[in-house]
């Protein structure tokens, strides 16, 4: 092997536009500081014990594990990016604690058929799970993790919310002083229903989000990944023009309460490389809200039917009147109304 001062890292690469996509994760700050706190802050979860990186990559979060006291770190790259990590954790001088394989984790065996203690992966793709990982997660905690064993994370939450979309949409009412209204309408109907990754601001969020999904990584099955839907009336929070539908995912860290950690991609946390995803309007379905309008939609996640990891989004706009409210709705429609003054006045009786 090269030694790590003399090896060219871009010959570990299928491409150079993978070579962007490992930089732009590695220089990545709050993806970085999460992991990087969630372990280091709890050396007393890792001291002594063995761990499996899944999905490797250039090997930082088996250093992270190795830093924060861990005897045995394996990890599993599938890519020819295993031979870097190797390089990595050579240059860190931890060769003697971490193991580096290049193969799938499903084609992986642990030494001896033994368990580990932890697995660490970053496995979350767009809208978390669209090009992510988290099926060879699953299969590598049945597989090898100890039963009082830890995920890093070990909880995910997904969010959607309406929102207004300027970026998208406003821009084209003046380019330079010009009108081009007509070519910004064109992009949308293009481009009408397909996600996007946008990043969001917090102010252009017309509710503080809805959750989609909860998955607890410790006993999450994959089947249950194959699909999720919601369908819902959300009560606009603050008023603004409904061009679009964010997404954004949570994870959580094990630890206790004063360290455990969180890694958010929410409009209101620190930029990440996912930012968030938008599903835009077709323009004749955006509309002007007043706060307490209420938002009737549902929206479906499946799997693609032809490639596993990516995820198909189909959102519908449903017609509130119709559809059932959350008891008591804040919304302003007479029925809620109604309802939510009976429901008081029987609380008070």
């Amino acid at each position: 092997m090269e030694p790590a001062d003399q090896i060219n890292p871009a010959a570990y690469f299928d491409s150079y536009e993978d070579l962007k996509v490992h930089e732009i994760m590695l220089t990545d700050k709050p993806r970085q500081d999460a992991y990087q706190k969630a372990i280091l802050e709890n050396r007393s979860l890792f001291t002594g014990k063995t761990v499996l990186d899944v999905g490797a990559g250039t090997g930082i979060l088996s250093i992270f594990c190795a830093q924060a006291g861990a005897s045995k770190v394996y990890a599993v790259e599938a890519s020819n990016l295993a031979r870097l990590a190797r390089a990595v954790v050579e240059e860190n001088k931890f060769q003697t604690v971490i193991e580096v394989s290049e193969c799938k984790i499903e084609d992986y065996k642990l030494p001896g058929g033994e368990r580990v203690d932890i697995i660490v992966s970053e496995w979350m793709g767009f809208f978390l799970l669209h090009e992510g990982m988290l099926d060879s997660v699953v299969h590598a905690r049945d597989k090898f993790l100890k039963p009082n064993g830890l995920m890093f994370p070990d909880t995910a939450t997904l969010f959607v919310a309406p929102c207004s979309v300027p970026s998208r949409f406003d821009r084209w009412e003046n380019l330079s002083g010009v009108s081009m209204r007509c070519f910004g309408r064109a992009l949308r109907e293009q481009d009408t229903g397909n996600p996007e990754v946008l990043s969001v601001a917090q102010d252009d969020l017309l509710h503080e989000g809805h959750i989609m999904a909860w998955f607890d990584l410790m006993e999450v099955t994959v089947d249950e990944l194959n699909s999720i839907e919601v369908k819902d009336v959300l009560v606009a929070q603050r008023s603004g023009k409904l061009q679009g539908f964010c997404i954004w995912f949570d994870c959580t860290f094990p630890g206790d309460e004063m360290e455990q950690r969180q890694l958010s991609t929410n409009p209101s946390a620190p930029a990440t490389h996912w930012k968030q995803i938008v599903i835009p309007l077709p323009e004749d379905s955006c509309e002007e809200l007043e706060e307490r309008d209420p938002i009737a939609f549902s929206l479906s996640m499946a799997r693609n039917k032809e490639t596993n990891r990516r995820y198909d989004l189909q959102l519908t706009l449903l017609d509130p009147e119709k559809e059932e409210h959350h008891l008591p709705c804040e919304c302003h429609m007479t029925k809620c109304i109604l309802m939510k003054t009976h429901l008081e006045k029987m609380q008070v009786d």
